[in-house]
């Protein structure tokens, strides 16, 4: 008897001694303020995540390009990492989900001194405890728990897209605030050239004061846009250090390449292109997984209708006249007469209907933004056409000015009205550029589809390591 105790409480204390053990990690606000202010494009472990995924990291005065920006955004966007935190704890739940119940033991040692001829008066008689799960309980739970991880992996996808619209947003706007801001100087030198030729002829009386009044409102309505350009500028700046995820300091000097954002390609408006996006949108992908984990929950509620089994075989020695081994075989069910789960099960039914509301709800809202975004690009690209048109009619009137000036037949002042007009041409086609673009990008972000962001992108960002190596755990 006392071998098999000593036995059984070994095992306990070796079972024990592989048991995991805490290690705290704690958090300081502080150190993590100065590791985000460290952020550097010219990071080596950024440079090496950008060697990794087979993308040349440009050398120090190199321009950046979109793709490059893109990954760096994968490296240092906290909304990424904690996509990513969240998916492994989506997969670390169907650890726990596989799990089958453990045995537990029972000592009950009693106390009788009447017993004759017993050498001690002491009972310790052990039971064992053995549940089994019934009705395939334990594959619903690992089942409901491996959609729930896939609903998580595709709602890191999600992240994934929207990280990398903000980013192309922000370059857009940064693009777009530089190309006006040039313009705009252009203008106010065309603008003040008109200015001191009027004021020439309004000294001789050749024209009225009111036309010097109105050309000076407008050079300087130029100068305030101008001087907006500007600002926008410097607030698209901070808006792309926010999307890559670090300080407006770290794009100091930095050059970017806006050579993506000056092409309007078509392939997205392919009819399969919409096809395929309907049925693979991140959102669309995750509703779906997440009505197949209702699904698996509702299989799970009904097999809770019945009951495990607990087997408790138990042991203990009479010591007695008799010396007797006495065992013991229990058996333990609960008797389903008081319910038989049926709030539950009503609860995992109502939940799948939910669930299957929000996948049409889900997917209507995709058909809607899809098609919105697809009308809407397709009439941009026929204002950059138009605007195209206008732009040349207004350059050959310019070239036709400049020669009649040249000629005599017309005074310098109708050159400098020509070219202002020229000007707010450019500007005009810029305007509808930029709009078109992001009529573009709004169909990007709609489709989600490969021919923008490749597999080997988003395989990118889901395995991108942790930026500040002191919070991996």
């Amino acid at each position: 008897m006392r071998v098999k105790t000593a036995f059984i409480m070994a095992s306990i204390l070796v079972t024990l001694g592989g048991c995991a053990t805490f290690h705290p990690q704690p958090l300081s606000p502080g150190k993590t303020v100065e590791e985000f202010n460290d952020r550097s494009l010219e990071n080596p472990g950024l440079r090496a995540f950008l060697e990794a995924n087979h993308v040349v990291a440009p050398m120090p005065g190199q321009a950046w390009t979109l793709k490059q920006l893109t990954l760096a955004a994968f490296y240092y966007q906290p909304a990424l990492a904690e996509a990513r935190a969240r998916l492994l704890a989506a997969r670390a739940a169907r650890i726990t989900a596989g799990e089958r119940p453990n045995p537990s033991i029972s000592v009950t040692p009693g106390y009788d001194a009447q017993i004759p001829d017993n050498p001690t008066p002491w009972l310790v008689p052990l039971s064992i405890d053995w549940p089994i799960e019934t009705a395939g309980k334990r594959g619903y739970r690992l089942a409901n728990t491996f959609h729930l991880a896939q609903a998580a992996r595709w709602n890191l996808v999600g992240t994934v897209w929207q990280v990398r619209s903000a980013v192309r947003a922000a370059l857009l706007d940064l693009y777009a605030a530089r190309q006006t801001e040039s313009l705009l100087a252009r203008q106010e030198t065309a603008q003040c050239n008109v200015l001191r030729m009027l004021e020439g002829q309004v000294a001789v009386g050749s024209v009225s004061s009111y036309e010097v009044t109105q050309a000076r409102i407008a050079l300087d309505t130029t100068s305030l846009a101008r001087q907006a350009a500007a600002a926008r500028y410097r607030q698209a700046r901070v808006a792309l250090a926010k999307a890559l995820g670090v300080p407006i300091r770290a794009l100091k000097a930095v050059r970017f390449s806006f050579a993506p954002l000056k092409t309007f390609p078509r392939r997205l408006t392919r009819p399969e292109v919409r096809r395929w996006a309907l049925l693979n949108r991140a959102d669309v992908r995750s509703a779906l997984a997440d009505y197949a984990a209702s699904q698996s929950e509702l299989q799970l509620q009904i097999a809770n209708q019945y009951p495990d089994i607990h087997l408790g075989p138990g042991y203990a020695y009479n010591a007695g006249s008799a010396g007797d081994n006495e065992w013991d075989l229990g058996l333990t069910l609960t008797l389903p007469v008081l319910n038989q789960n049926q709030g539950p099960i009503a609860q995992a039914k109502a939940n799948r209907k939910l669930a299957a509301a929000r996948f049409l709800a889900v997917q209507t809202a995709a058909i809607s933004r899809i098609d919105s975004a697809l009308a809407g690009y397709q009439a941009a690209l026929r204002e950059v056409a138009t605007a195209d048109g206008l732009l040349k009619s207004l350059r050959r009137r310019l070239v036709s000015v400049r020669a009649q000036v040249q000629a005599g037949e017309l005074q310098p002042l109708a050159l400098a009205n020509a070219q202002v007009a020229f000007n707010a041409g450019v500007q005009n086609r810029l305007n509808v550029l930029i709009e078109a673009q992001r009529a573009l990008g709004r169909l990007e972000d709609a489709v989600q589809s490969p021919l923008t962001l490749s597999a080997s992108g988003l395989n990118a960002a889901e395995t991108a390591p942790v930026a500040n190596e002191d919070v991996k755990q």
